[in-house]
Formats: C-alpha cells, sequence, structure tokens
C-alpha cells in the first residue's frame, strides 16, 4: 500500500485551508452599494470643487481676453493675450503699480502690528491676573457683535477732527487707515489668541519664574515660540481681510495716489456703459498674488507646529 508522501499532505492541507477560506475573502460591491457607502462623498467632493474653481478659471480667462468684456467670449480661454495686463500697467491716470505697493504696505505693517499687539494683551489676561481682567475679556467678545462698518462715520469725522491737528494721521494717510485697522482687529485676535495661549502649560512659566526669568523673557523666548501656529493665521487673516477691504479704505484715502488695490481698481467698474471688467479681472488676479504667496510660506509654520505640538505632547 502506497503510503503518502509529505509533499501530497502538505498539498492537501493547503487546498482544504484554501476552500475553509474561501468564504472570508471580500466579494466584490456593487455599485449602488459603493455610492451608497461612500461614492456620494466624492460627488459632493467633485460638485464643490467645481463650484469654487469656476469663477477663478473665469476671472482668469477675462483677465486673458482683451474683448474688454465678460460675455465677449463663446468659452473659457478661446482667446488668450495679455492686453489686459498691458493696459492695466500702461494707464497713466491709474497708477496701479502705486496701489499695489500701498496694499502691501499697509497689509505687512498692519498684520504684523496686528500679531504683535494681539500676542502681548492675549499674554496679559492669560497669565496675570489683575482687577477688571475680566470685565476687560466680556467687553473684547461684546464688541465684536458690532460690526466695523457701523463706525465709518465716526470714523470719517474722527480722522477730519485729527487732520487739523496732525495731518499725518487725519483723512487721506496710510497710517492713519493703519490705526483704524489696527483698532477694529486687535478685539477678535486677542480674544482668539487669549484660548490658545491658556493651552500652553503654565508649568513652563513657573520653571521659567525659578530660574530667574522676567515676563519679558518668558513671553518672547518661550511663549512665542510654542504659539507659532496661531501667530501665523492670526497674520494671514489679517492680511486676507485688509488687502480686501473697500469701505473704510475708501473713506480714508481720498487721493488717488495713496488708494489701496481694492479701492483703485474699482474705478475700472464705477462708471456705467464704460466698464473694462478685462483689465479689472487683469488687476484681481495679480492682487491675488500676495495673499497666495503669504499662504504658501505660512503653510509650512502652521503645520510643523501643531506637529511639533502633538509630538511634545
Amino acid at each position: 500500500m502506497n503510503q503518502p508522501t509529505a509533499r501530497t499532505l502538505d498539498t492537501d492541507t493547503i487546498n482544504n485551508n484554501d476552500a475553509g477560506w474561501a468564504h472570508l475573502a471580500p466579494r466584490r460591491r456593487s455599485f449602488g452599494v459603493w455610492f451608497k457607502d461612500k461614492g456620494w462623498r466624492h460627488l459632493v467632493g467633485v460638485v464643490t470643487t467645481i463650484f469654487a474653481v469656476f469663477p477663478l478659471l473665469y476671472v482668469l480667462s477675462a483677465a486673458l481676453n482683451s474683448n474688454g468684456t465678460l460675455v465677449g467670449s463663446s468659452g473659457l480661454f478661446s482667446k488668450i493675450d495679455f492686453g489686459n495686463f498691458t493696459a492695466l500697467f500702461s494707464d497713466t491716470s491709474r497708477p496701479f503699480g502705486r496701489w499695489f505697493i500701498n496694499t502691501l504696505v499697509i497689509g505687512v505693517v498692519t498684520s504684523a502690528a496686528t500679531v504683535f499687539l494681539g500676542a502681548m494683551a492675549a499674554y496679559a489676561f492669560s497669565r496675570m491676573r489683575f482687577k477688571g481682567r475680566r470685565i476687560g475679556l466680556l467687553s473684547l467678545l461684546l464688541l465684536q457683535m458690532f460690526p466695523q462698518l457701523l463706525a465709518v462715520v465716526a470714523i470719517f469725522l474722527l480722522l477730519s477732527g485729527i487732520s487739523d491737528v496732525i495731518p499725518a494721521l487725519g483723512l487721506g494717510s496710510q497710517l492713519g487707515l493703519i490705526m483704524v485697522y489696527l483698532g477694529g482687529a486687535l478685539g477678535v485676535n486677542t480674544y482668539l489668541m487669549y484660548g490658545f495661549f491658556n493651552t500652553v502649560p503654565q508649568s513652563l512659566d513657573e520653571a521659567a519664574k525659578i530660574d530667574g526669568a522676567s515676563h519679558v523673557q518668558i513671553f518672547f523666548g518661550i511663549i512665542l515660540r510654542l504659539v507659532t501656529p496661531i501667530l501665523a493665521v492670526v497674520g494671514l487673516l489679517a492680511f486676507i481681510g485688509i488687502s480686501s477691504e473697500f469701505v473704510i479704505a475708501s473713506v480714508v484715502l481720498t487721493e488717488p495716489e495713496s488708494q489701496t488695490l481694492a479701492v483703485g481698481l474699482y474705478s475700472y467698474v464705477a462708471q456705467q456703459r464704460s466698464e473694462n471688467w478685462g483689465v479689472f479681472a487683469a488687476g484681481a488676479v495679480i492682487a491675488a498674488i500676495p495673499v497666495m504667496a503669504l499662504f504658501l510660506f505660512l503653510q509650512k509654520y502652521i503645520v510643523s507646529g501643531l506637529t511639533a505640538g502633538g509630538v511634545k505632547g
């Protein structure tokens, strides 16, 4: 009688195991089951992406079409030229380059000052105990209920009166506009940073105080390095808001040479029957470049700060 070899036993064992585990192998799901489970999420993502990207593509197409109207072409990118960009910089009555520089200066200065002043105020509310601290926090929260637009008339009258005493801070001055922006953004940014400062353990402050560190050394040497993500977010949001702000800038900046991009570009479409939407779109595309560059620059700091905080605990 022939005895089964080891090879035959191993083969039979494998075949039996395959047959036994075959019912546990994943089966291919139908399209209806997949769509009900995950497919509809992909559909929503695609529709949302198209909804967000289409206006950007339409503006870029209008900027690259020198017909001068938004409906002058039969489709997107049917005609590509740089006539609108050439007209944007060759128009001597509208100093686009000056507007661009003004926007950068006002945006950078205001964003940096907002981050610095907001961080100092948030540190004081988070780490120090003084009389009126709770009332101050509640006041900052309540003031955010009223939009800055309600104070346009008061801002105009205030700067008009300051112009008679200190012209550098009055109407038509960029420094006066920066002061107005700082006053409006300090409250919400302080409260936003205050919540983030509270997440930093106070044991770090106590250990630094034992070593003889002062509040200034703790603030600049320890706290600011740990709260880099919120500083980057506040700076980015402040710059975006200032770059696109129109109402207050149009009231304060009365001279064309001192205006920002938001105010200056409006002159291309302000008059009926003479709108130049193509040049306006070209200016809007160029105005978006600093915001995109700042976002890409600060993104790595936000990601690295969150990652470091999660690792160190």
